[in-house]
């Protein structure tokens, strides 16, 4: 199975939030890319954050976001 571009934009929005700081969230703008702002919308759909523009991660949305994190630092390893 293979990630498709979509997929990989959104695992790129959940590698932004800062998981040390469960009070800070990502706030995405109207000008910002449009891959960007389709990915957010699609994890707002899924229940992984709880704004259409970002917002906080979802309990849901956390442990993607945790596992997301997990996997980027397995494969970063040199």
């Amino acid at each position: 199975m293979k990630l498709d571009q979509e997929q990989l934009e959104e695992l790129n929005v959940l590698l932004q939030f800062d998981l040390s700081n469960t009070q800070q969230g990502i706030k995405i703008h109207n000008d910002a890319e449009p891959n960007i702002i389709n990915a957010v919308e699609r994890l707002f759909n899924k229940g992984l954050v709880d704004k259409l523009d970002g917002g906080y991660l979802t309990s849901m949305g956390r442990i993607a976001a945790e596992h997301a994190r997990a996997l980027t630092n397995l494969i970063n390893k040199s």
